[in-house]
């Protein structure tokens, strides 16, 4: 799902109203799509003390909309209309369903009554996605309203919460609060990216009558938000002739003296993920702990280096031979063989290759190859020499020029996981939980990818989104029943079925 900012969007609507298809035909369709939402989510809708928050601009027009067809269809228990500017401010379509709304009967005040103190749901079309830096006036005495002055209600945020940027994750001033965020057409950039997704609450996005060929297949359009039905038929049932060779065979290279369990996580993430078969090459005093996590794994003993961890002599070539992807660094250790081996590996090893933790101390340049980097902030810091505050202020920029500049698919671990691919191409990831903030879970999210790679290496974009966003979902999941603090890394692997099978459709046990 392409994710626009505010010129995209504006954009989008002036060539849907060159097609024929007005202005206030789209405000009209916005306000209904807003009234069907609030059914489906609050009903009966009609029991409701509803208020609702008008600002001057299109946002305002949206809100009178969606006023209008409450008083003229819903007619809730309670219905205050506030208009937080003088009438003489508004035009166009907006000026228009403002005629229209006194022409149906229905009162439009400047002051929030007493009574609608008392709302249970309140509508917020202060201001919309053409807002430039911090709220000022009215509008931000009417978002502190929203925010602290209707204790009982729930908030419905009509377009985008009003204050928030539609073009950053980052916010300028007060932002409302909502429960529920009723976007068109498709999401905006400030509504994907943290910390600003935490203030949105549920995300609907209504078509209002765009066709999406206006955006989706616009290449300077590189910004999308990874929804299941991307990657939905890798779920689809396996033939009945499959068998082990049918399904990859992955090559974990990790681990090291007193660091075997990330070697066995990525393992085992990869069989669970669905690889045919994995093999696990460790330093070879490292073996026999890592086989014992799971009778499920091979095993290759390797010589080692005087820390423990594997020697930069390891035939990590011959091992490769046969093996469909290739996944090192986990628990390799900070030695310079680390590094060597690496930086051999990705240069003569024709497969996919996904390099993590103790292997992100070099700079892969993929050269047409297929290779996934899976850093966390941390990790993204070292690589580019920025700062983690850089990093993380500008996590889709900073990913997306290291991926085309190193021809690699680069995942920025955090919340809203980024994917970059080498064509600028730019995927966020919205499942996840501060959950996920413990250790091994990076270990596991190599496994995961690795084994989806090794299934669907031709189809890599996807395998790579599938392992990202199921991980992430895992986590909900298991958070859900465990809470957010006991949650380990290995339930990530007990969880991931019921995450699979929500993704492709099927209830759970099926």
């Amino acid at each position: 799902m392409k994710v626009l900012t505010a010129a995209q969007m504006r954009e989008v609507d002036r060539r849907t109203s060159e097609r024929g298809v007005p202005g206030i035909v789209l405000m009209e369709n916005a306000g209904h799509r807003v009234v069907e939402f609030l059914e489906r989510r609050l009903a009966p809708l009609a029991a409701q003390r509803i208020a609702v928050l008008c600002g001057k601009g299109n946002n305002g027009g949206d809100g009178m909309v969606v006023a209008r067809q409450l008083h003229t269809r819903i007619r809730p228990a309670a219905l205050d209309v506030v208009l937080f500017a003088d009438p003489s401010e508004l035009k166009g379509d907006a000026a228009t369903n403002y005629r229209m709304l006194g022409a149906c009967g229905c009162a439009l005040g400047s002051e929030i009554p007493a009574a609608a103190r008392n709302a249970t749901l309140v509508i917020d079309a202060l201001l919309g996605t053409g807002v430039s830096g911090p709220a000022t006036g009215r509008i931000l005495e009417g978002i502190r309203e929203i925010n602290c002055g209707f204790p009982l209600a729930k908030v419905a945020a009509v377009d985008i919460p009003s204050g928030m940027p539609s073009d950053s994750g980052e916010a300028v001033g007060e932002i409302a609060r909502a429960d529920y965020t009723i976007t068109f057409t498709a999401p905006k950039v400030g509504q994907a990216l943290a910390p600003n997704c935490d203030r949105i609450g549920e995300l609907a996005v209504c078509p209002i009558g765009s066709s999406p060929e206006l955006y989706e297949n616009d290449a300077s359009i590189f910004l999308s938000l990874i929804e299941s039905s991307m990657f939905r038929h890798l779920l689809a049932p396996r033939p009945p002739s499959g068998h082990k060779g049918t399904f990859g065979h992955v090559l974990v290279v990790a681990g090291s003296r007193g660091k075997t369990g990330a070697a066995a996580m990525s393992g085992m993430a990869s069989l669970r993920a669905g690889a045919g078969l994995v093999t696990v090459a460790s330093a070879s005093s490292a073996i026999p702990i890592i086989a014992g996590h799971a009778a499920e794994l091979m095993t290759e003993p390797l010589e080692e280096n005087e820390a423990g961890g594997i020697s930069r002599n390891a035939p990590i070539e011959r091992l490769a031979e046969g093996m469909t992807v290739i996944a090192m660094g986990p628990g390799m250790g900070r030695h310079p063989d680390v590094e060597a081996l690496v930086t051999e590996a990705s240069e003569k090893l024709e497969q996919p290759m996904v390099i993590d933790a103790d292997g992100l101390t070099v700079k892969i340049h993929a050269k047409g190859k297929v290779r996934v980097m899976t850093p966390h902030p941390g990790e993204m810091s070292r690589l580019t020499g920025k700062s983690i505050a850089e990093v993380q202020k500008d996590r889709v920029g900073v990913a997306r020029a290291f991926a085309m500049a190193h021809g690699v698919a680069l995942v920025l671990k955090g919340q809203r996981t980024v994917i970059a691919f080498p064509d600028g191409a730019v995927w966020i990831n919205p499942t996840g939980t501060p959950a996920l903030g413990t250790g091994g879970t990076g270990d596991i999210l190599t496994g995961l990818i690795a084994g989806f790679l090794a299934q669907f290496p031709h189809d890599w974009q996807s395998a790579v989104a599938a392992a990202v966003y199921l991980g992430g979902l895992a986590g909900q999941l298991g958070a859900r029943e465990l809470g957010d603090k006991s949650l380990v890394a290995t339930d990530l692997l007990r969880y991931l079925p019921r995450a699979m099978e929500e993704c492709a459709g099927l209830p759970h046990g099926v």
